[in-house]
């Protein structure tokens, strides 16, 4: 028994040792096809890669610090509030284990003297596992990714993440560049993503129940706690999606009830009025007809 144990013990060392370096030569020597469970893409959808570099290059303090989804990097338009310095950190599909990374690599550089905090229903039923290969792919890694990729126990986010540190160390992106106009996206200046004008046309939705994934709401409660440990005002926003998305959530009013417990919360689908095919481009993100009318709802809560 004690020499199987003894067996065992070398065995999962080897592998320990071994995985890793086949992880990073899988994805330096095969094509992407070859490799589905690895997926590192810097540059890719949503420009966080220009978020990153422009936060790296910001000196706080600012004024405002926007947080969350893409609802955030597409809803927050940081040129709509001229009389406030503000940055817009929201990338795709972000949920609460990804902001918290952000929030212990750069919450200290930017000081802002507010944070709004997009919450978006599900944000908090999701896995993160997409938003957690984008900023392993776009930002340096470190002890902070290897806590989120511990937190989701995903091999797709293992795998990207060792190959993450491969490029890093290696220096292998040194003179990438990303593009400011990507297909219908163009990045602006703090951090918001300006999309090509499009309407949304009215399609059936499904009916969905809000059921937050648990550690998804520890790592949101932790997430406030260390911006209230930063004497950090933070204001809860629930930006504006369509009426017909809206209105497919079963239990809306529990959602608003919890995050109301946590603070100041608004719930902007009150307290602006927006139209369908006008205001939207999908069923949940506004065009940029409709971000200007929510940012000018907005304003008067930032100054």
């Amino acid at each position: 028994m004690k020499r199987f144990l003894k067996r065992l013990l070398y065995f999962l060392l080897a592998v320990m040792v071994v995985y890793p370096v086949l992880a990073v030569m899988t994805g330096f020597w095969l094509p992407k096809q070859y490799h589905p469970n690895l997926k590192y893409i810097r540059g890719a959808y949503g420009h966080m890669y220009s978020r990153v570099s422009e936060a790296k290059a910001t000196q706080g303090p600012i004024d405002v610090l926007f947080l969350g989804s893409s609802h955030a990097y597409r809803g927050f338009d940081t040129r709509n509030f001229p009389a406030i310095r503000s940055f817009n950190f929201g990338s795709s599909s972000q949920t609460p284990l990804q902001t918290k990374v952000l929030l212990n690599r750069y919450l200290s550089k930017l000081k802002p003297k507010k944070v709004v905090y997009e919450v978006f229903p599900f944000s908090f039923t999701q896995d993160g596992v997409e938003s957690s290969l984008d900023i392993i792919a776009n930002d340096q890694n470190d002890r902070n990714t290897v806590r989120m990729a511990l937190a989701e126990n995903n091999i797709k986010i293992y795998n990207s993440l060792f190959f993450g540190f491969a490029n890093d160390w290696l220096g292998k992106n040194a003179d990438f560049k990303e593009p400011v106009s990507k297909k219908e996206d163009t990045y602006i200046q703090g951090g918001f993503v300006e999309r090509t004008m499009e309407y949304y046309k009215p399609e059936r939705l499904n009916e969905t129940k809000w059921s937050p994934k648990d550690f998804q709401m520890k790592a949101f409660e932790e997430n406030l706690r260390f911006l209230k440990e930063q004497n950090i005002e933070v204001m809860l926003v629930f930006a504006p999606v369509t009426t017909a998305r809206y209105g497919r959530f079963t239990n809306i009013a529990y959602f608003d009830s919890v995050m109301s417990s946590y603070g100041t919360y608004y719930n902007f689908n009150k307290l602006v009025s927006l139209n369908d095919s006008l205001h939207f481009y999908d069923s949940h993100h506004l065009n940029q007809t409709g971000v200007n009318i929510f940012n000018e709802a907005l304003y008067p809560y930032l100054k």
